[in-house]
């Protein structure tokens, strides 16, 4: 029987500093060793799931096909890797309380005092062994969300300390993802702030062997040497980690360069070939230097944090590296469109996305975008409830139902072209009773989603309560709206729309941005960046660098 390794990543000084980046791309240099690989994140929070926390706090919500809601850190491995991920692969502070009281109350603790040593400490155990057996992973990478330090954080890492004393030396490898600021009015970059925080983790137990150093000016050999002697790792082990320069695509090559997959494989006793990452290379070059430019807008309410869009965002730079496209995304906020003017914010791009959100706000502001994108033939995409957003404003400025909306929006609308799903009549609680995960979706014949997935079955990623009323499904056919893919059975629901008389005008219910990946753009926006490269010549002319969020 094979000895699974593990290697697990901590982060410290402060948060967001890429540790599930890093831990993604770790994946991706393992796998093209050959290797099988399974990531998973430990999230301190006493949240059950992020399904019901806001957007700007925590950003998206990442849906995995089994329904489980997710940190959007896991939408980074499925990018990276080959992994297709569970609920076993996301553990919360919130769920590992659960059961341990979920037991307690059973009696199944045969009256001992229950406590975090061992009890929480061995579930947190329980969930990267079960993860290992599931997958049979060659390599299991377990990151630990937060900070070093953190109250909420020390139960995750006692349990990690005493799982690698468990498997023994040479099957499981600590790295710790740390910050060296450059002060400006210095001119020098600081260390202190990385002793720290390995300080720190050695007092709980935990010596790293790879300190991976997050960096906006280069290290320099004295640096390195430095941090080297002061946190106690070998020279090779301080892994410089540079703000990249053009995508997030770029960091496993970086990795590679300073031969981390190499420390790694060599520590775990690896014996596997060099990774061959010259697709990966391919995948930078088109985001560097591609051969075309467009410009598009997305339209969201929740504008203001990258992170709300995450999926949405990577998806769209998928789908022009598909295209060999470099895309300047313009995000704008719903609230800032002149429903009278839509052209103010809207002019001048080469196609317009509506992404998914919850709550009337903004919502006016996406059917005006919507309606300019119809009347003005601009290629559209819209998801989740973007599709929503154009079945209001098609049945309002097509069908003439002046009042049409959402329920969701007004509950009192006399024509509620969107409204609850029936099993969601009776639900009460908030936390993960949408409709949720993959589901199956027959597509139409000679339609575009059938042109566009070649394929009249597949399967997608939801997150909705409210659907298209399919009372006034005759109606909108009979005004050009074409229903292109629907559920199975006797009521089955809308999943796309389409409008044939348009360039480019497709919308979903579900997440297609979920199964997207640099190295295999989703269909959905393949087609989009497509459809937008086509637009008029003017449209994609001295345009700025495209950004990559």
């Amino acid at each position: 029987m094979k000895q699974t390794k593990y290697i697990f990543v901590t982060g410290g000084v402060v948060s967001s500093l890429g540790k599930g980046l890093t831990a993604a791309s770790l994946g991706t240099l393992l796998e093209n060793r050959g290797l099988k690989v399974a990531i998973q994140k430990f999230d301190p929070y006493l949240n059950v799931d992020p399904g019901t926390m806001n957007p700007f706090q925590h950003g998206e919500v990442y849906v995995l096909d089994d329904g489980a809601e997710t940190d959007l850190d896991l939408g980074h491995y499925e990018r990276f890797t080959h992994s297709k991920l569970s609920r076993f692969n996301n553990l919360t502070s919130g769920q590992v309380y659960q059961a341990v009281l979920e037991k307690e109350r059973k009696g199944e603790y045969l009256g001992k005092t229950v406590q975090v040593i061992p009890h929480v400490t061995d579930k947190i155990q329980d969930r990267i062994k079960q993860l290992a057996e599931i997958t049979e992973a060659d390599v299991v990478i377990t990151e630990i969300g937060g900070t070093t330090g953190d109250i909420e954080g020390l139960p995750f890492l006692e349990a990690i300390r005493e799982f690698a004393l468990k498997v023994g030396y040479n099957n499981a490898v600590f790295v710790h993802v740390t910050y060296v600021p450059f002060i400006k009015a210095a001119g020098e970059l600081k260390t202190k702030p990385t002793q720290q925080s390995v300080a720190k983790l050695r007092e709980i137990g935990i010596a790293p062997h790879i300190l991976v150093c997050r960096t906006e000016k280069p290290l320099g050999k004295e640096l390195r040497e430095k941090i080297s002697m002061f946190c106690n790792v070998p020279y090779a082990a301080v892994i410089e980690e540079k703000d990249v320069d053009h995508s997030i695509y770029e960091v496993p090559l970086m990795l590679q360069r300073e031969k981390m997959d190499s420390l790694v494989c060599k520590l775990l006793r690896l014996d596997v070939p060099p990774a061959d990452m010259k697709d990966w290379q391919e995948i930078i070059r088109k985001l560097i230097a591609p051969q075309h430019r467009v410009r598009i807008g997305v339209v969201g309410k929740y504008i203001g944090l990258n992170d709300a869009y995450k999926s949405v965002y990577e998806a769209v730079i998928h789908g022009g590296v598909a295209q060999d496209c470099g895309v300047a995304i313009e995000k704008i906020d719903a609230e800032d469109i002149d429903i009278e003017h839509p052209e103010k914010s809207l002019k001048g791009l080469a196609g317009i996305l509506v992404p998914g959100g919850f709550g009337e706000r903004g919502t006016e502001g996406k059917i005006a975008a919507a309606k300019y994108a119809r009347e003005n033939k601009i290629p559209y995409l819209g998801l989740c409830l973007g599709m929503q957003i154009a079945t209001i404003e098609f049945a309002r400025n097509v069908l003439h139902l002046d009042k049409a909306n959402s329920m969701e929006f007004d509950r009192d609308t006399p024509d509620p072209v969107i409204w609850l799903m029936e099993e969601q009549k009776e639900v009460n609680k908030k936390g993960g009773t949408m409709r949720l995960g993959a589901q199956d979706c027959h597509i139409k014949e000679n339609t575009l989603a059938a042109r566009l997935y070649e394929s009249l079955l597949i399967q997608e990623r939801h997150r909705h309560r409210f659907e298209f009323n399919s009372t006034y499904r005759k109606q909108f056919e009979q005004a050009g709206l074409v229903i292109s893919g629907t559920t199975y059975g006797e009521n089955p629901l809308v999943e796309i729309i389409e409008i044939t008389e348009h360039p480019f005008y497709i919308a979903c219910q579900f997440h297609p941005e979920f199964q997207s990946k640099p190295n295999c753009s989703h269909p959905f926006f393949k087609g989009f960046i497509e459809a937008c490269m086509n637009e008029p010549q003017k449209v994609r002319t001295n345009l700025e660098e495209p950004e990559t969020p």
